[in-house]
């Protein structure tokens, strides 16, 4: 299970590091000390507090990803949060992202989820290409 550091949650989470520090200190983030003293978040954690958390109305900061990951493409929309729930079906695999104050659901194949390792609580960037999407009720 992958863990992060705190400037790492809060990138994930659209804030800055001294909110999960504060979160973290008030008991609101449960953390771990790492062999070097400093602080880590679990991945599964995270991805649970980022779900509970986008439920509460707040203006957010789109999330960065983190240095040193960007790829060269020409996809306009990019999605930089954590997995919070992963169903997979023999063929297809539905993969749930909470970016920021956004919830991403999508539907991929179940090789790629396995290649990839996507699992709760990996960091992903969920990319989007589509000049429309429209979504109506009759």
């Amino acid at each position: 299970m992958p863990s992060y550091s705190i400037g790492q949650a809060a990138g994930l989470l659209g804030v800055s590091p001294e909110t999960v520090r504060r979160w973290a200190d008030g008991g609101r983030l449960p953390v771990r000390r790492t062999p070097d003293g400093s602080r880590s978040v679990d991945g599964a954690t995270l991805a649970a507090f980022a779900k509970a958390r986008a439920g509460a109305p707040q203006p957010r900061p789109r999330p960065q990803p983190p240095a040193g990951t960007g790829t060269a493409t020409s996809v306009r929309n990019s999605f930089v949060g954590i997995v919070t729930a992963v169903r997979l079906d023999e063929v297809a695999a539905q993969v749930e992202i909470q970016s920021g104050p956004h919830r991403v659901v999508s539907v991929v194949t179940r090789e790629s989820v396995e290649e990839l390792g996507i699992a709760v609580g990996v960091s992903v960037t969920a990319r989007v290409k589509s000049t429309e999407v429209y979504v109506d009720l009759p």
